[in-house]
């Protein structure tokens, strides 16, 4: 078996390595780190938590140790761009881990925070640099960032750029770096536009794949329970009646559902918070931290976070309402059973859904097993104490999950709604006809600023208000109660 002294690392980064207690590499990073070693581009192909990151750093970091050069003022020697906040960080994290007895420099640079002390970080220049698409354009446009004597390109979760409409921003990007340079994408399935934009950006690159396409992680034990729309806030609090789902990560499609969703969950007795584009970073952050020290039980998140949630120990991924785009269901549920360890996804899916689950399981190439808790009698008499529980808020004729008029769907649910920093489908944006639609500037820039252009499929962030940001949220309705499990299935089986 390959270890990572097998690989010719450099002797820092085995140091770095042993304390970080990794001997072995896996698949990705033992065919990626000899090929980037050697100058060549790349394209890896790999599922999430197969150990991307480090497949990239080690190797960038082996070249930047052989070859030691004071950083360009306001630029970079290695730009990696990344879709979110989260990831990011993480990105950046896994550079100052591995370079930590290389004195290398590294920043990070993303929509949501000040940008004044990250004009101060770059001023005389970094080795790294992790960015957030549109915060970099800022920064590029502010002339506080310089690309032109960037030596080593990187661009990961291809995939989820395009679905963000990251093209433009990318190209951009792209036309500002040098044209002698090494090139590096890593992505976690490969779509027809990923391969167009790779051939376009890539020079003749080797390539690495240690998954089929879209193939769900194999460790996962994966559930399918059909239920009504209205019932499921009852049947999500009866799932975590069972003690085995002690780390949840539940997903919904829009921002205001996954406040709902972790209120319900908050009066139902189950600690949770909710994490989404509209929160600010610090906001993300504790709430990130407090799910990692198991202070919170339950994380209620939209799909900005189902590549940028990198935690330990994830017992469960519910899915709340199944993802409009069917490559996202594999990013949501590869939260759970990473480095090695099982997890298990239960999604649930009303009627509107079943288009949903169709093009999820033709891409996953699968069929997930499912159980019918429709016309359950028990689910029906739980979520009438669920509205008792939490008050509803909606108005006459709304729907007291989501508070929208069911004969008029409207904003972040189904689209309309929300201009910039809305999440409904802004003008003729594309999808299944639920949930979020695709952020505007192909996710269009205009003007928007931040992390923006699209934090998440159709979550973005202007800097300027979107008709809907001054709007006051009344607090949700209905609330989840917890009931015995019926039926023969329980999310702790085997």
């Amino acid at each position: 078996m390959t270890q990572f002294t097998d690989l010719g690392l450099a002797q820092p980064l085995l140091r770095a390595l042993q304390a970080e207690g990794y001997d072995t590499p896996t698949p990705i990073q033992a065919q990626a780190i000899p090929t980037v070693m050697q100058g060549k581009d790349l394209l890896g192909i790999a599922q999430t938590g197969t150990g991307k990151t480090a497949a990239f750093a080690l190797p960038i970091l082996h070249r930047l140790a052989a070859d030691k050069q004071r950083p360009p003022r306001r630029g970079c020697r290695v730009l990696v761009l990344s879709p979110t906040r989260e990831l990011a960080s993480q990105i950046a994290d896994s550079f100052r881990a591995y370079g930590r007895f290389m004195g290398v420099t590294v920043a990070v640079v993303f929509g949501g925070a000040k940008i004044n002390p990250q004009i101060k970080a770059l001023a005389n220049g970094v080795d790294v640099l992790v960015a957030t698409p549109g915060r970099l354009i800022d920064h590029l446009q502010q002339h506080t960032c310089h690309l032109g004597e960037t030596e080593i390109f990187v661009l990961d979760e291809a995939d989820q750029m395009l679905d963000l409409g990251f093209i433009l921003p990318i190209r951009k990007i792209v036309a500002k770096l040098p044209a002698h340079r090494q090139n590096l994408f890593f992505s976690a399935t490969m779509p027809t536009e990923i391969g167009k934009l790779a051939g376009e950006l890539l020079k003749d690159p080797a390539k690495v794949s240690v998954a089929p396409e879209s193939t769900t992680v194999e460790r996962v034990e994966q559930s399918l329970l059909f239920v009504e729309a209205l019932r499921k806030r009852a049947l999500l609090a009866e799932l975590f009646a069972e003690k085995a789902l002690n780390r949840v990560i539940v997903f919904t499609r829009t921002k205001r559902g996954a406040d709902r969703v972790a209120r319900y969950l908050e009066a139902s007795g189950v600690s949770a918070a909710s994490i989404h584009g509209d929160k600010s970073q610090p906001q993300r952050e504790r709430a990130l931290a407090a799910f990692k020290a198991g202070a919170c039980r339950a994380l209620v998140a939209t799909d900005i976070a189902a590549r940028g949630i990198d935690v330990d120990s994830v017992s469960h991924v519910i899915n709340y309402e199944l993802p409009n785009v069917p490559e996202a269901y594999v990013h949501r549920i590869g939260r759970t059973a990473r480095a090695g360890a099982t997890g298990m996804a239960i999604s649930l899916c009303c009627d509107d859904e079943r288009s949903l689950l169709k093009d999820i399981q033709k891409v996953t190439r699968q069929t997930i097993p499912s159980f019918d808790r429709r016309n359950d009698t028990r689910l029906g008499q739980a979520t009438a104490m669920a509205d008792k529980l939490v008050p509803k808020d909606a108005g006459k004729g709304e729907d007291p999950i989501y508070g929208q008029k069911q004969n008029k769907p409207r904003g972040e649910s189904r689209g309309g709604g929300g201009g910039r920093h809305g999440q409904g489908r802004p003008h003729g944006g594309q999808g299944h006809g639920h949930g979020q639609g695709r952020a505007r500037h192909d996710g269009q820039q205009a003007g928007a600023t931040g992390e923006g252009r699209g934090d998440a499929r159709g979550e973005a962030q202007g800097r300027g208000g979107g008709p809907n940001r001054n709007r006051r949220r009344r607090p949700g309705g209905g609330g989840g109660a917890k009931t015995p499990m019926s039926g023969s299935w329980s999310p702790s089986a085997n």
